[in-house]
């Protein structure tokens, strides 16, 4: 797998950040962590092991900060901890860097196209300095493909010299063509991509922004389904929540509440019913425990409906809706078992994505915008900020979207 991120050229401005410590210019986080014996550690890493290219300040820069503009794009759904990023950037770049001009580009990459008529934002520490406080993005948010041409263009009209392209899948994806379409115009616009994703899915990042914050709050929804559930005869508490591709925040969101009986997730294939199926064992539970709490994943089940393929604005696949099948399909089955239920369905997903970041996500959210200033005035680009075995590591973009990361069962 390649790891090497691509660089403009050598650094030679001197770093007026005033850090009491500098990242060295070579230093690596190893992929592997973890050996069966240290006999092993030769072996299994081979004569060319794999690693990461090290976050953090360096020395010496490669952009002139009196010189540099900054562009802050947000894109995508919604996501805890949106505002903490931007806060994180304007931040670092202003008073660490002295950068003198900040662009906050309205909704999405929409912003970045001239005929939508979004005009940009000149972003100032006194604008920023309290929108953690608040969920969504200050910036706004948009789905949808746009002209790559037209938005390096755009960047171009505006003197860009970094853009940060806070996002998901489909946002790091379409900051890769900006970055390719750049270098093919021999241009130097370093495009630095800041991950955001709640479903904690991306290839090569143990942790997203967001998370800690979505299966927290997913909590409150839990423990209201368990309280339906007991509180009624054979009561069922069903819950959906977030998670196209990966169970990351229903495994967690379980694992914390300790009030969940069922978890459905895409990883993990399932039937409804026959032997070892999911239905006779819920009604084993029923008859035992005369309550039931079950979390299903979005994404989780979808071999129940008709293969379609329909998308949204941003290419993603239209899900069929689990939550409202298995609420029906449970009510079916236990009527046709001659056995009374007492169903209560939540789906809290907006709730969950609309939230302000709690106290871990808005730590980690402001390392990683400080961390993406580094390497956006180190003259890294067509890259994506991120963490690995604890340590903040630079990605190529290519390496980050290669797959989707899905939890192991």
């Amino acid at each position: 797998m390649n790891t090497k991120v691509d660089k403009f050229g050598e650094c030679t401005v001197p770093n007026p950040a005033g850090y009491e410590f500098y990242t060295k210019e070579n230093s690596v986080v190893m992929y592997q962590s973890t050996f069966e014996s240290p006999e092993s550690i030769h072996t299994a890493i081979g004569e060319k092991p794999i690693y990461f290219e090290q976050s953090g300040p360096l020395e010496k820069i490669y952009f002139n900060p009196s010189k540099v503009t900054a562009g802050i794009v947000t894109c995508g759904g919604l996501c805890p901890g949106l505002n903490d990023v931007i806060r994180g950037l304007v931040m670092e770049l202003h008073y660490r860097y002295n950068v003198p001009r900040i662009l906050g580009f309205k909704y999405g990459f929409e912003g970045l196209v001239k005929k939508f008529g979004h005009k940009p934002i000149e972003l100032k520490p006194d604008m920023v300095s309290n929108i953690a406080r608040d969920g969504g993005s200050m910036l706004a948010s948009s789905r949808g493909n746009q002209d790559i041409g037209e938005m390096v263009d755009f960047l171009g009209l505006h003197g860009v010299n970094i853009l940060f392209c806070i996002g998901g899948d489909g946002t790091l994806r379409a900051a890769n063509a900006i970055y390719e379409e750049v270098k093919a115009r021999g241009e130097k616009i370093s495009i630095i991509g800041i991950p955001k994703t709640i479903d904690n899915d991306i290839n090569m990042i143990h942790k997203t922004f967001g998370f800690s914050t979505a299966f927290s709050e997913a909590m409150t929804a839990i423990s209201c389904a368990h309280v339906e559930a007991k509180g009624a005869p054979n009561g069922i508490g069903l819950v959906k929540l977030m998670g196209r591709h990966s169970g990351f925040i229903t495994v967690n969101a379980a694992l914390a509440s300790k009030d969940v009986n069922f978890v459905l997730i895409p990883e993990q294939d399932f039937d409804l019913e026959g032997k070892g199926a999911f239905f006779p064992a819920l009604k084993e539970r029923i008859l035992h425990r005369n309550h039931a709490v079950i979390l299903v994943a979005e994404g989780a089940g979808q071999k129940f409906f008709e293969n379609s393929s329909e998308t949204d604005p941003s290419g993603n696949k239209k899900l069929g809706d689990i939550g409202i099948f298995l609420k029906n399909e449970i009510t079916r089955y236990f009527k046709k078992e001659g056995l009374p239920i007492n169903l209560k369905y939540i789906d809290p997903s907006y709730i969950i994505r609309s939230v302000p970041a709690n106290a871990e996500d808005s730590v980690f959210c402001n390392f990683l915008a400080q961390n993406a200033v580094h390497a956006g005035m180190a003259g890294r680009t067509g890259m994506v900020v991120g963490i690995w075995n604890n340590v903040f590591t630079n990605i190529p973009i290519t390496l980050a979207v290669a797959e989707r990361k899905v939890l192991v069962p």
